[in-house]
């Protein structure tokens, strides 16, 4: 096989500590990672097209699939269905790229579980002073909705010791250094590169 094993990052947060924008910036700068793409049995929203931002299936469809084992992991979210398929991965390694996985620390666990190579990497804010300022700078919560993401957002941290990495988000531009430099050594680890070595050696 002449390609390094293609390498599944997990990036997870809780609510505001900036996990999107760090991601973004990660597929901005490498053309050769993206993000896993889910299916979903939400409908699709305005401008969001099927095979790209979603895969858009019916509940009948999902469910089989559920069955069927075809997810690497799912849940329930909103009443809505969502999940990623080994189809995806499979896609991912023909390809050549590496993916990125936009999951909760449930899902987190249910990926590893059936690939235990995969990396997590957990983003934390700097305080709970600095998440509660970024939740409330959203204006989009209410002060129930706020404390309901506060507390939320308590119980992903509490799960922290379930990842590889722990990012703290202090500053965008030196978290994404950090988060870069994850991705840079993951690629080189031994064991997704060593088929260049034994081509050497044959």
């Amino acid at each position: 096989m002449n390609q390094r094993k293609p390498l599944l990052i997990i990036v997870s947060s809780p609510s505001g500590a900036g996990k999107t924008t760090l991601c973004k910036k990660l597929l901005a700068e490498f053309s050769d990672i993206r993000f896993s793409i889910s299916h979903t049995t939400r409908p699709p929203r305005p401008n969001e097209v099927n095979g790209k931002d979603y895969m858009f299936t019916d509940k009948e469809t999902f469910d089989q699939m559920v069955d069927d084992e075809q997810f690497v992991e799912w849940a329930h979210v909103h009443g809505n269905r969502y999940g990623t398929s080994h189809g995806e991965i499979r896609a991912a390694a023909a390809s050549g790229v590496d993916l990125i996985f936009d999951v909760d620390y449930q899902g987190a666990k249910q990926i590893k579980n059936n690939y235990p190579d995969a990396i997590g990497v957990f983003i934390l804010p700097p305080s709970i002073d600095e998440l509660k300022l970024r939740l409330n700078a959203r204006g989009t919560e209410t002060p129930k909705s706020l404390e309901t993401r506060f507390k939320a957002a308590l119980g992903e941290i509490a799960h922290f010791d379930e990842f590889d990495y722990l990012l703290v988000n202090d500053d965008v531009n030196h978290a994404y250094d950090r988060l870069r430099a994850i991705l840079l050594s993951e690629r080189i680890k031994k064991f997704r590169c060593a088929h260049h070595a034994k081509r050497l050696l044959e």
